[in-house]
């Protein structure tokens, strides 16, 4: 690891992807480094961006272009841009690509022992899961991923309230989360072919579900349909919106279902622009959120809602004047990002050297993103991949079954009795 020249700690990072995400949240958390960073003991480090890898480099370029401080990094670009960030000489790694891209940097990075922080979902499979976290292990650093609202003050009360025993055995919940046309029809474009907005943004959802009503119940089944015709063909592989259904089985035997709807073609004009809701039934209690009924309404002439949104979200990220005059960014999708850090510095950092592996253990135990912990929202997504490419392939209405007696996912058709299996082991 590094060293500043006052004496300060400090890890080298480097960005694979360099789109909304890292504006969105990554940017802040560097632009603000060193001083708004404490490790798990006190002491201050820095969390310095040194190194973008993407395909064309023409973002991270307009980025350097931009600042005239705080902003000096290797701009990489091309086929073998990861492999020159890695070479490069840093020591943690955040991937930030299109989904279907995030195994093999993640994969790379391990190889080349740098800690890795994935985004949302970390792979699409859970043989991709199985080789990450082997090469983890082997290589004895930290692969974790992002799941931001685990970090929202709505939810992080939703959790408390569980495990205090207030709301009383998870019977059903509903969740949505709709996007503007633009997000698909423009910002993901270039990636979007073949793609789901499922597996983009339920995972969220299927995270907060598996780890705040977990760990005592066990994953039972996956469904889903969705609907073509907008983003790509109708008799195609791209969809629109998917509605996925999935299905846990409590240690009394008792179910929970949970449904799932995502949509990326909403009117770019909705009020709500990224509409998010959940509701989860228990058998005393209801419980209801909606982002726009917790938030603020904004309408400013030629403004809203494109350039400024209707409704925005301030508990996710929002830019600040504070009451002492400082200016500042931050928010529950600002903290994960922060929180990792924090973890790294911690393995790396705050303590003696020989002393290190029992550090790196200890953040593995961390349920909330270590990828070791991922394996039922990898199930699903993998689930969900397999039901809509069969369904695309003229085959609707499948179901998959986990950890039944034909594998840890088996795929069944109507009217077939053979399952495909999709993964033997346990999941």
């Amino acid at each position: 690891m590094r060293t500043l020249k006052d004496g300060v700690p400090s890890l080298r990072c480097g960005m694979i992807g360099f789109g909304m995400i890292f504006d969105e949240t990554y940017r802040p958390v560097f632009e603000h480094c060193p001083s708004s960073l404490l490790s798990f003991s006190g002491s201050p480090f820095n969390a310095e961006l040194c190194a973008v890898a993407t395909r064309t480099g023409s973002r991270a370029a307009r980025y350097l272009a931009s600042k005239t401080e705080q902003a000096s990094f290797q701009n990489f670009s091309g086929p073998n841009a990861v492999s020159r960030l890695l070479a490069s000489g840093v020591d943690v790694v955040c991937v930030a690509t299109p989904d279907d891209r995030h195994f093999e940097a993640a994969r790379d990075a391990i190889r080349a022992r740098k800690h890795v922080l994935i985004e949302k979902p970390s792979v699409l499979s859970l043989s991709e899961l199985d080789e990450l976290t082997r090469l983890a292990t082997e290589n004895e650093v930290l692969a974790k991923v992002v799941y931001h609202k685990l970090a929202d003050p709505d939810h992080k009360k939703l959790r408390t309230l569980y495990r205090d025993g207030v709301l009383k055995h998870v019977n059903n919940g509903y969740c949505s989360l709709l996007e503007p046309k633009s997000i698909s029809g423009g910002q993901f474009a270039e990636w979007i072919t073949g793609r789901n907005p499922a597996t983009y943004v339920a995972v969220h959802y299927l995270k907060l579900i598996d780890f705040t009503f977990g760990p005592n119940w066990s994953l039972d089944r996956v469904s889903a349909t969705g609907q073509r015709g907008l983003v790509g063909p109708a008799d195609g592989p791209t969809w629109d919106s998917v509605q996925l259904q999935v299905v846990y089985r409590h240690p009394d035997t008792r179910e929970a279902a949970f449904d799932i709807h995502t949509s990326w073609v909403t009117p770019d004009n909705f009020p709500g622009y990224v509409e998010q809701e959940v509701q989860f039934r228990f058998d005393n209690a209801v419980w209801s959120a909606h982002q726009r009924k917790r938030g603020v309404e904004l309408t400013v002439e030629n403004r809203t809602p494109g350039e400024l949104k209707n409704t925005p979200n301030y508990h996710y990220n929002g830019t600040f004047l504070e009451p002492w005059g400082e200016r500042s960014q931050r928010g529950y999708g600002i903290e994960v990002i922060e929180r990792f850090f924090q973890e790294a510095a911690f393995v790396e950092f705050d303590g003696p050297s020989e002393q290190r592996n029992q550090r790196l253990a200890q953040m593995r135990t961390l349920t909330y993103n270590d990828i070791t912990a991922d394996r039922n929202c990898v199930a699903i997504v993998q689930s969900l991949e397999a039901i809509l490419a069969r369904a695309a392939g003229g085959a609707p209405g499948c179901l998959v079954k986990v950890n039944g007696s034909a594998g840890g996912l088996a795929l069944y058709e109507p009217g077939n009795a053979k399952p495909l299996v999709l993964y033997e082991g346990r999941v």
